[in-house]
């Protein structure tokens, strides 16, 4: 069924008649087309680089400059007060051609450098205006007149019809907080969780830092954040994802679902089909930078840089360092179905595939009854285990022939397809179904996913669908973006027929399938199938429950007057507590992109107000009325965290930097050391939601999203992602490790339920 078809563009044979030159005229108007596309794409890079170097004016504004300039110079008029004179005089190439056209080559020169001049002052204006964070702390209160001077300066600099990257160039670049502020963020954060003898012992390792080894650290960051974009990222991906050697897979990747209340289709091939058209739609808009730049308030940009990589990207396992290898382009997706990896073309005579021919392709694949080859079936169990072992037999057995080729079409694919065999979804009768869908995504049978791919999507055998992501290339809200924007899409421009089907008409000239091809020896499966027993050794250890909590959502938490981050936040600390007699250090992870190359920062959840509300809602001596102004209190306390966070102030990144400078200098410091290995037990995210206009819950509420999670960072504790996903609906993905006698992630689901009820109870007044 599909068969690879080599193209060879001419041939020639030589006779004693002379040479005979044969023409393949579709392989050479497919290079011809091949190339026509390149060059388009690289004009429209061009075009966007131009516009974004020029934003927040555009291009049509310097035509307007060189009219008036001119206009008002041949009127009799000096606008340049003598500089176009002073042009004329002093650029000796002017001085060949005649009077006028000196003139006008010179009105050409002013007026372009004046345009040039006038619009970095306004970018330099933007960047400044940026810079002023005091807004974020009147989001739910009053707004200050300097504020909305300032917001109103920031609409005006801001330009219209912005593309991906056109901020990218105003955004302010991540400053280093003053190492007593950070130091003091840190003992504040850490007094709820030590008693008075450990707090006065972490209290002296702080000044002992500051006054010593410290100020000679900060100074080295410092001038670090001078020469670089942005003074964490770099050193975030490279040491906390790329240098890592455990395996990726649960540790490091994380997933997302389907809306899982409803589905256009239960058709594998016809959903997937019109999924991968959706996510290739949005690609090109990446591409493009047609897709809108995320604004707060419709005026404060958000930085675009992680959207780059997020196609054409794979993460290469290196002996001591893995790496992210980015292509411009891709033709094609590999497809994994049965054990067996397939190439399946996007484009063909320089268009994109409709649907209806991606879902011919793919029905291809499934019709297909050849088995695998040996060692295929559990291949990406290598991307699964071990970093060093996988680094080492890519370079003994992948790189040449058969093996090097096809590996080559699945790394430098636009992304990994899976057409799973299984079927997963939400089962009101079974209360464990969301959580065998969470582990289809998280990490399947550990052989069929490709880990190290930036995405895999994963289509189920009825339908519905799901993704496993790398985590180096950026963060969860990227991948929620795509998400969003494919589902709502799928349905609203794809569309499906009666039967459940790809809607349009079928081609006959669709490209087929091309089977990728293995030579795998004895000793390279070794290799794969101790690859997957670790990888099974490491799935069978993780506990993962999916809880869909309908009792209320963002609706009643807003009636209550709380931010519902804050609210579910300290739902989580009275459940943690509720579970196991204590408080623990807690993780939540911000988002730090208000700033140039921005990524994540840590929120400490656990604080001394939140303890107190906590134990408040367990004391019968204490009232309803003085749980709330805990409660209050504890809320507002952590959206100032979050807040200081966002804005650069955060404690974790800083002290994380700190360190890196202490390894290069070859120091040691204990407070430092001791710091960075304080265990996070309860490590927490939540997923963003409605990131585009496109879905409209209130028209549809059915569609709202499962969300998605991650695997357990300790092995004593959970990990728990949330996704407010309505006005009356929350889901919660929690992860722990079952080899831990001490934790239990459907005992936390209860526990949580009941903490997230007890809380309506303070507010709802009983009949």
């Amino acid at each position: 069924m599909a068969e690879a078809h080599a193209a060879v563009a001419f041939s020639f044979t030589v006779t004693p008649d002379g040479v005979n030159v044969n023409l393949n005229h579709e392989a050479i108007k497919a290079v011809w087309d091949s190339g026509i596309l390149s060059w388009k794409k690289r004009i429209g890079r061009m075009k966007n680089n131009f516009h974004n170097g020029v934003y927040p004016a555009s291009p049509i504004s310097l035509v307007f400059t060189l009219t008036l300039i001119l206009a008002l110079v041949l009127g009799g008029y000096d606008p340049s007060y003598g500089c176009i004179s002073y042009i004329q005089a002093h650029i000796p190439l002017l001085g060949v051609g005649s009077t006028s056209m000196c003139l006008y080559v010179s009105c050409v020169l002013f007026s372009t450098l004046l345009w040039v001049v006038v619009i970095l002052a306004i970018q330099y204006t933007l960047r400044f205006l940026l810079t002023y964070h005091k807004w974020i702390y009147e989001v739910r209160g009053p707004i200050s007149l300097r504020t909305k001077i300032w917001m109103g300066l920031v609409r005006v600099f801001g330009g219209r019809n912005p593309l991906l990257n056109s901020y990218q160039g105003s955004l302010p670049k991540l400053f280093v907080p003053p190492l007593d502020g950070t130091l003091s963020r840190y003992l504040r954060s850490v007094r709820a969780l030590l008693d008075d003898e450990k707090y006065s012992r972490m209290e002296k390792l702080g000044q002992e830092f500051r006054n010593g080894i410290g100020t000679k650290l900060q100074r080295y960051l410092l001038l670090k954040s001078w020469w670089s974009a942005n003074y964490v990222s770099d050193w975030w991906e490279q040491y906390v994802y790329l240098r890592g050697r455990s395996p990726i897979m649960i540790n490091s990747n994380f997933y997302g679902i389907d809306a899982v209340l409803e589905k256009p289709t239960g058709v594998q091939v016809s959903r997937a089909a019109n999924i991968i058209y959706a996510i290739l739609q949005y690609r090109r808009e990446v591409d493009r930078e047609e897709l809108k730049p995320i604004l707060l308030n419709k005026a404060i940009p958000l930085c675009s840089a992680q959207y780059e990589r997020q196609f054409n990207t794979t993460r290469i396992p290196g002996l001591e360092t893995d790496t992210l290898v980015h292509h411009k382009d891709s033709n094609h997706v590999a497809v994994y179905h049965r054990g067996r990896y397939f190439k399946v073309y996007i484009r063909h005579k320089g268009r994109l595939l409709k649907p209806i021919q991606i879902e011919s392709m793919l029905q291809k694949i499934v019709d297909d009854n050849t088995e695998p080859s040996y060692g295929e079936e559990h291949l990406a169990a290598l991307t699964a285990g071990e970093r060093v072992n996988w680094a080492k037999a890519r370079k003994e057995f992948f790189t040449k022939g058969k093996n090097k080729a096809s590996l080559d079409a699945i790394e430098k694919a636009a992304f990994c397809v899976t057409l799973d065999e299984e079927s997963h979804g939400f089962n009101q009768n079974d209360p464990t179904s969301l959580d065998r869908f969470g582990q289809a995504m998280l990490h399947g049978k550990g052989c069929d996913r490709w880990f190290d791919k930036s995405f895999t999507l994963v289509v189920c055998a009825n339908g519905h669908i799901g993704f496993n992501a790398e985590h180096s290339w950026a963060d969860a809200p990227i991948m929620a973006h795509m998400w969003e924007y494919a589902i709502s899409d799928e349905v609203h421009y794809a569309g499906y027929t009666a039967e459940g089907k790809c809607d349009g008409d079928a081609d006959p000239n669709t490209p087929n399938p091309i089977r990728l091809e293995w030579d795998i020896s004895e000793q390279a499966n070794a290799v794969i199938e101790n690859s997957l027993q670790m990888a099974r050794q490491l799935i069978s250890d993780v506990d993962l429950h999916v809880r869909m909590f309908k009792d209320y959502g963002k609706g009643f938490i807003k009636k209550c007057k709380v931010s519902p981050d804050a609210f579910i936040q300290m739902a989580l600390q009275l459940t943690y507590h509720r579970s196991t007699n204590k408080f623990c250090l807690t993780y939540e992870s911000s988002m730090t992109r208000l700033f140039r190359e921005g990524r994540t920062e840590t929120v400490r959840s656990c604080t001394v107000d939140s303890c107190a509300f906590v134990r408040a809602m367990d004391d019968k001596n204490n009232t309803n009325a003085g749980r709330i102004k805990l409660l209050m209190n504890a809320a507002e306390v952590h959206q100032q965290a979050y807040r200081e966070c966002m804005t650069g102030l955060g404690i974790d990144r800083h002290l994380f930097c700190l360190y890196v400078v202490s390894k290069y200098l070859g120091v040691d410091s204990p407070f430092l050391a001791e710091v960075l290995s304080e265990p996070w037990r309860l490590s927490t995210s939540q997923t963003p939601h409605q990131q585009t206009d496109k879905l409209d819950l209130k028209k549809f509420p059915d569609r709202i999203c499962g969300g998605g999670g991650f695997g357990p960072v300790a092995d004593d504790g959970y990990g728990v992602s949330y996704v407010v996903a309505g006005e009356d609906t929350i889901f919660f993905h929690i992860s722990s490790k079952k080899s831990c006698p001490l934790t239990n992630s459907q005992k936390f689901g209860i526990e949580l339920r009941k903490s997230l009820l007890d809380m309506q109870k303070l507010f709802v007044k009983e009949d």
